[in-house]
Formats: C-alpha cells, sequence, structure tokens
C-alpha cells in the first residue's frame, strides 16, 4: 500500500484525523523510568499500544530519538508500530534539507532504514533537495510550509517580489506543491495549527495535498478552527498533538492517560468535521 492508500484505510478504520507524535523525553518519564533513556523504545510502545485505534498516523521525531543515541530504538519502535497497528502510516520527523548525494542518503535513512512511510523535508534548498525522496514510489514527504513557530514570520510570511502574483513565501511553496514539483502525487504540505487562516490560505493553493497539521495541545492550537480551517473531502488532514498526549499523566497510569487525552482530542476533530 502506498502512504495515501495506508492514510485513507486508517482515517475511515480509525474515525481520525489524529497523529499521535512520538517526542520521548526521558526527563518526563513517568515513575522509576524517569531520566532512563533506555526506556524510550518501552514508553513509546506503550503509547502506541494505547493509541493505536485512535490515530491517523504515528509521528515519531527524529531528534528525540538521537539525542539519547537511541536510533536504534527508534528502529524498534517502527518494528512495534508494524505489529500492533500496520494500517496506520508512520511520519518520521526529520525536516531534512540538503541536496545531491547527501538528500540521497536522507532518504535511504528515512525510507530503508527506519521503514517510514513518509518524512518531514525543509524545501529552502529547492526541488533538488526534494526529489531524491520522490524515488521511492509510493512514500510521502510533507515539505515545510506555514510553520507553527513565532519565527516562522522571518522567512515564510515574506513577499517575493520577483514572482508572478508576489506571493508569500509560503504561498509559493504551496503552489510548488501543489503543482509542478508533485511529480508523483507524493507531496504534502506541513501547517502549523497556530494559524488557521493560514491554513485556509494553503487549502486553496493546495486543495487535494495531505495537511500534516502540529501545534493542537501543548501548543494551544485549537482543533475545531483546524478542521474547519482545513478539511475537505479530496485533502486529507492529519492534525498531530504529541506532548499533550504523551506526558497526560506522570504516573503509572500514563498509558491510560495518553488513551484519554487521544480520544477527546481525536472526537473533537471528528465533531469539527459536522
Amino acid at each position: 500500500m502506498t502512504f495515501l492508500d495506508m492514510l485513507q484505510t486508517a482515517g475511515q478504520r480509525n474515525a481520525s484525523m489524529l497523529c499521535v507524535g512520538l517526542d520521548p523525553d526521558p526527563a518526563r518519564f513517568p515513575g522509576g523510568w524517569r531520566g532512563d533513556a533506555s526506556k524510550i523504545a518501552d514508553f513509546c510502545a506503550r503509547i502506541v499500544e494505547a493509541t493505536a485505534d485512535l490515530a491517523i498516523a504515528f509521528k515519531p521525531q527524529i531528534a528525540y530519538f538521537a539525542a539519547h543515541r537511541a536510533e536504534e530504538q527508534l528502529e524498534r519502535v517502527v518494528a512495534h508500530i508494524r505489529r500492533v497497528a500496520p494500517h496506520v502510516p508512520i511520519i518520521l520527523d526529520a525536516k531534512r534539507g540538503d541536496i545531491g548525494s547527501t538528500a540521497e542518503q536522507y532518504a535511504i535513512e528515512a525510507f530503508e532504514r527506519y521503514q517510514a512511510d513518509a518524512v518531514t523535508l525543509s524545501p529552502f534548498m529547492g526541488f533538488d533537495s526534494v526529489q531524491p525522496y520522490l524515488k521511492y514510489p509510493g512514500k510521502g514527504a510533507f515539505l515545510l510550509c506555514r510553520t507553527s513557530n513565532p519565527g516562522g514570520d522571518d522567512l515564510q510570511n515574506q513577499r517575493l517580489a520577483d514572482v508572478p502574483g508576489q506571493p508569500l513565501l509560503y504561498e509559493h511553496v504551496a503552489g510548488l506543491a501543489q503543482g509542478p514539483w508533485n511529480l508523483n502525487g507524493q507531496l504534502g504540505l506541513v501547517v502549523g495549527a497556530t494559524y488557521p487562516a493560514e491554513i485556509a490560505r494553503v487549502r486553496a493553493l493546495a486543495p487535494t495535498l495531505p495537511l500534516l497539521v502540529p501545534g493542537v495541545g501543548a501548543q494551544g492550537g485549537d482543533a475545531r478552527a483546524t478542521v474547519q480551517a482545513g478539511w475537505t473531502d479530496n485533502g486529507p488532514l492529519i492534525v498531530n498533538s504529541s506532548r499533550a498526549i504523551l506526558y497526560a499523566s506522570s504516573g503509572d497510569d500514563f498509558a491510560d492517560a495518553a488513551r484519554r487525552a487521544a480520544q477527546d482530542t481525536r472526537d473533537q476533530l471528528q465533531a469539527a468535521r459536522s
């Protein structure tokens, strides 16, 4: 199955637009696991098991593994997701952005080493930094477009005087992803939940692309506003929540609390469709 096939299957089977972000921080682990980086895979496995029937996707953030020399644990987490939720796609949140042979190596990392179904990328270096990932049939690539951090304005919200129509940079990225860069229908866009008006603008420019929307939960994004701005019948919406789910409890009931938080967010997102 292609990434888009898996996305559709998981969305229908789990009645969900919720992506569960896996950002394991040992300093926030519960009880006796606190501060123990060797428990990263165990912590993530419990979260996956608790939310496997609620998620449209899982999104491990590679930095939270690499910072603790836990890349092998990331491989174990991916394998565990394949066992307990084989219908749920995995988006590797890596935000890679490089050219030529280096981009080819990053693509091998994402799709061969970690067996991800999709990856996040920075498009700042242009199409040749994206193209190596598109050589993997059926895989997805999400381009950073309008991110949720305040510093996103520094570049993304600047107008391009030399481009016809003088679009803002994020608008130009959306147009490229919907059009000439999307050679095999593999591209999606990352748009932060803290800017619902700009989610709507991106959706207008890219009506059929999957939108990965981080920022609901701990970052303050509003679930209803996000869905109303970005959901359509033809363009998948993937709304990520990480910390609000992972750290819903600091006690031994963390997995049960994570499930409750995930179910509440999933249900809010579904209700907003109407």
